[in-house]
C-alpha cells in the first residue's frame, strides 16, 4: 500500500495539500503526541473562504480524492470528523474512520484513543493539586474538559480521589456540593478536591431554560426545548468554574480556588494504553481497506476492532450512562456527584 497524508484535516483535502508518508516520515512517531499531519475544525461543506464567509467545497473534495486515484479515505477524529466523513461518504468515496477524541463521546465504540492520555493527566494534576489543598485547608476546584460528555471528569475524578465530581449527564445542585464540602469540613477534613466537566451544569440553569425540568433532569421528549438547554449550557460553559468557585466559598465560608486544566490535556506524550489502541486500530484499517470494507468506522467493542456502518455512529454523542459502574464506584467511595442521591457507604 502507498499512503498519502492530507494536511491540515478536511481543509488540506480541499486546498489538495498532501505529504507522502513512507518509513522516514513515520519512523519514531508513536512516542508523539498530536498529528505530524496538522489538523482543523473545517468542514468540506462549509469552508471559510476570505471576506466570502462559508462556501460548500464538497465537489471540490471529491475531485481532489478522485485526482490521486484513492482507494480509500482514512478520517482520524471525534464527533465532527465521524459526521463529515459520513456526508464525504454519501457523495460516493470509500471512507473508514477511526475514533479519536480525548472526550471519549464517539457512539459506537467502547473508547476512543486519545482518552486515556488526557485522564492520565488529569488525575496526575489532581494527585498534584492534593498537596497545596492539604497545607492551605483550601476547596480546589478543577475544571477538566468535556463539553457533552463526562467520561473524562469521571474517570479522572474517581482516579484521584476526587471529593466532588460533577458531570454534564448529571446536573447539580449547589446547595448538595456546599453540604458536602462543609460535611467533611466538619469531619476534620483540612481540604476538599472538586473535579468538574466544563460542560456541567446545574439545575437551577436548567430551570431557567425549561422550568418544567423541576427534578434537575433532561426531558428528552421536548425536543423544542433542545435548543433553549444547549444555549444556556453554552453560556455557563465560558465560566463555569470562577461562578462555581465564588457560590460555593460564599455558601460554605471555606476559601476555594480553581485550576483549569485546558489544553495542557490534550498534549504530551501518548499513554501504552493509547499507543496500543491506535495501533491495532491503525492495522484493522489497513485489512478493511485490503478486503475493500468501507462506509465504517472501526471500533473497539470486547476489546477486538470491529467494523461498524458510518451512518450508525454520525452525529450521535456517547453520553456517560447513569448507572455506569463508574457511577456506582464513585457513590460507594462517598464521592459527591451533585444530585441528591444518598451515597451507599
Amino acid at each position: 500500500m502507498e499512503v498519502i497524508g492530507f494536511q491540515d484535516g478536511f481543509r488540506g483535502l480541499v486546498e489538495n495539500r498532501s505529504v507522502r508518508l513512507e518509513g522516514e516520515t513515520l519512523s519514531g512517531i508513536i512516542t508523539l503526541g498530536g498529528t505530524i499531519l496538522g489538523t482543523s475544525r473545517d468542514k468540506p461543506h462549509k469552508i471559510p473562504v476570505g471576506s466570502s464567509g462559508y462556501v460548500d467545497m464538497v465537489d471540490v473534495a471529491v475531485d481532489n480524492y478522485k485526482r490521486h486515484h484513492l482507494d480509500a479515505l482514512i478520517c482520524l477524529g471525534g464527533g465532527g470528523t465521524q459526521k463529515n466523513a459520513c456526508r464525504l461518504m454519501q457523495h460516493g468515496l470509500n471512507i473508514i474512520t477511526l475514533p479519536k477524541t480525548i472526550d471519549n463521546d464517539v457512539a459506537g465504540t467502547d473508547v476512543t484513543f486519545g482518552f486515556d492520555t488526557a485522564m492520565t493527566i488529569a488525575a496526575e494534576a489532581i494527585d498534584r493539586l492534593h498537596s497545596t489543598a492539604d497545607s492551605h485547608h483550601r476547596v480546589m476546584l478543577v475544571e477538566i474538559m468535556g463539553h457533552n460528555a463526562g467520561w473524562l471528569a469521571l474517570g479522572a475524578g474517581l482516579a484521584g480521589g476526587a471529593d466532588v465530581i460533577l458531570i454534564p449527564e448529571i446536573p447539580y445542585h449547589l446547595a448538595a456540593v456546599a453540604e458536602a464540602l462543609v460535611h467533611r469540613n466538619r469531619k476534620g477534613k483540612r481540604f476538599s478536591i472538586i473535579a468538574v466537566a466544563e460542560g456541567a451544569i446545574s439545575v437551577e440553569d436548567l430551570q431557567a431554560a425549561d422550568p418544567s425540568q423541576s427534578n434537575g433532569k433532561k426531558n428528552k421528549k421536548k425536543e423544542s426545548k433542545g435548543e433553549d438547554l444547549a444555549d444556556t449550557q453554552d453560556e455557563c460553559l465560558q465560566d463555569v468554574s470562577a461562578r462555581l468557585a465564588t457560590a460555593l466559598q460564599e455558601h460554605t465560608g471555606l476559601e476555594t480556588r480553581v485550576t483549569a486544566l485546558g489544553h495542557l490535556q490534550r498534549g504530551g506524550t501518548p499513554t501504552p494504553s493509547d499507543r496500543l489502541l491506535a495501533t491495532q486500530l491503525g492495522t484493522r484499517a489497513a485489512e478493511l481497506v485490503r478486503e475493500q470494507v468501507f462506509g465504517v468506522m472501526v471500533a473497539v467493542r470486547g476489546g477486538a476492532c470491529v467494523p461498524v456502518p458510518l451512518e450508525e455512529v454520525a452525529g450521535k454523542c456517547r453520553t456517560v450512562p447513569l448507572d455506569h459502574p463508574w457511577i456506582r464506584s464513585a457513590r460507594m467511595v462517598g464521592t459527591c456527584m451533585g444530585d441528591d442521591h444518598p451515597t451507599s457507604v
